[in-house]
């Protein structure tokens, strides 16, 4: 994800085009104008990897599972219709099949089922387009642009599956709205953003594209990008675009892995098992997402784990060069995988690898709420030294009676984290609780269904795959 980043003069252009998908109101100006990333995934919707996880190409990105039953009222600043991301499990693209699909609905998918074969093309035309038609916009985005490539596409594919399902689609738009103000987008630049949208998918649909076609996508567009900068407007009333926060320990777990602990520059208000995306000042423009560490804390700091990977930008300046002292920014707090503590269920935790984060996360949450529900995790990694948390979880049980920690090394195990889990049980009347790599997360939803564990009660915040998949 590109972050915010100062911009030249705005020279009255960016909002230019043709003039479609012109917005019907649009919100104050953010104080650092930024990125037309209209139609890109947010924190939830971006690579394919959940926080605290990443791949030798970049770092975390999670999308939404079925959202927690979260009391909103618990979150200053955030208002009771506050939505999540995509809640994948409970609405299913495919689902709902007894409802005929709008003509938009049939055009657009129809659309998506021709460039799909030829998405690199189409994503890559879209950019030149956009770089061409709207130079002064070219420095607001990353000089790598693979990533936001890929992100596109997933964006362009959730929207389109989910054009008739307006829940599921406001859920969505609206955070993505709300995640990019720390680009410093603006409702002006949204129409750039449609047109050259327009321009790359007729140019490679051409079989299915004809005035119809195009009617519909335009229709769909100034949907999508009102719903967004709406959000934004609403959201800039009651949050900062992102907080400032201080490094003030490291702690390096393993010579890949470190505890980062920062003190934000105001209040910073969070649920436990949520996560946040953060910007280094070595790779300004440069955000990735990382899930909180702790239960919030009567000291207002926050701690990370990070792994550093090959080619992790963000993850090996946090890891090799964050020290005491520097300054890095804070997007807003989002993620579903919370407690209901409106219930006494048992929880049952699968945590792997810096997956660990959130569920020690949570564990906290619930010692705090004084609740006496059974927690079961399962700490999986592939070796003994991945178990970098062991012994704080380890402490944690020794102080909690109803929390029950069991290690699953690869290595030692012959089997790995979602299959152990069939080792015990049951566990159909527990919820349940992901975080990991991105394959863990897909075994995982699979053998916990397998076991008996209905959908409603899975819970990650995870690779929007997930999304296109069901």
């Amino acid at each position: 994800m590109d972050a915010a980043t100062a911009m030249s003069a705005d020279n009255g252009t960016s909002g230019g085009g043709s003039g479609w998908f012109a917005s019907g109101h649009q919100p104050g100006a953010d104080a650092s104008p930024g990125v037309p990333a209209a139609i890109e995934t947010d924190p939830s919707a971006r690579t394919t990897v959940p926080p605290g996880t990443e791949t030798d190409r970049e770092e975390v990105t999670p999308t939404e599972e079925t959202p927690a039953p979260v009391d909103r009222a618990q979150v200053p600043g955030r208002s009771a219709s506050a939505h999540p991301l995509v809640p994948v499990q409970r609405f299913s693209p495919h689902q709902d099949t007894a409802q005929p699909s709008s003509p938009d609905a049939v055009r657009i998918r129809r659309t998506m089922a021709e460039i799909t074969p030829v998405a690199g093309k189409v994503t890559s035309y879209f950019y030149a387009l956009l770089f061409v038609r709207h130079p002064h916009l070219r420095p607001l985005f990353p000089a790598a642009m693979d990533a936001q490539r890929d992100r596109l596409l997933r964006a362009l594919l959730t929207a389109a599956e989910h054009i008739d399902n307006t829940p599921v689609l406001v859920e969505y738009l609206q955070n993505l709205g709300r995640g990019h103000r720390r680009y410093g987008t603006r409702a002006e630049h949204y129409p750039a953003v449609g047109e050259c949208l327009i321009g790359a998918l007729s140019k490679y649909a051409s079989d299915s594209w004809d005035t119809e076609t195009e009617a519909a996508w335009v229709r769909a567009y100034t949907r999508i990008s009102q719903m967004m900068i709406d959000a934004a407007a609403a959201d800039e009333r009651r949050a900062p675009a992102w907080w400032y926060a201080e490094v003030v320990s490291h702690d390096l777990r393993t010579p890949d892995v470190a505890v980062v602990a920062v003190r934000p520059d105001q209040p910073y208000p969070f649920l436990a098992g949520q996560y946040t995306s953060l910007e280094t000042p070595w790779w300004p423009r440069i955000w990735r997402h990382y899930s909180f560490a702790s239960a919030p804390r009567s000291d207002g700091l926050l701690s990370f784990h990070v792994k550093a990977v090959p080619a992790g930008w963000v993850s090996n300046a946090l890891v090799r060069r964050a020290r005491p002292g520097d300054i890095i920014r804070l997007g807003p707090p989002t993620g579903s995988m919370t407690v209901d503590h409106t219930t006494d269920s048992g929880l049952l935790c699968l945590g792997g690898g810096t997956g660990i984060a959130p569920i020690k996360a949570l564990v906290e949450d619930l010692a705090e709420h004084g609740a006496r529900r059974s927690v079961e995790v399962f700490y999986g990694a592939r070796t003994d030294n991945d178990l970098y948390d062991i012994d704080t979880m380890l402490r944690l049980q020794q102080s909690h009676p109803w929390l029950s920690v069991r290690a699953v090394v690869d290595q030692q195990a012959g089997l790995q984290l979602p299959d152990a889990v069939r080792q015990y049980g049951p566990w159909h009347e527990y919820d349940a609780y992901l975080s990991g790599p991105p394959g863990m997360i897909r075994r995982g939803v699979d053998t916990l269904r397998s076991i008996g564990i209905p959908p409603e009660r899975i819970r990650h915040d995870s690779v929007e795959e997930l999304v296109l998949a069901r």
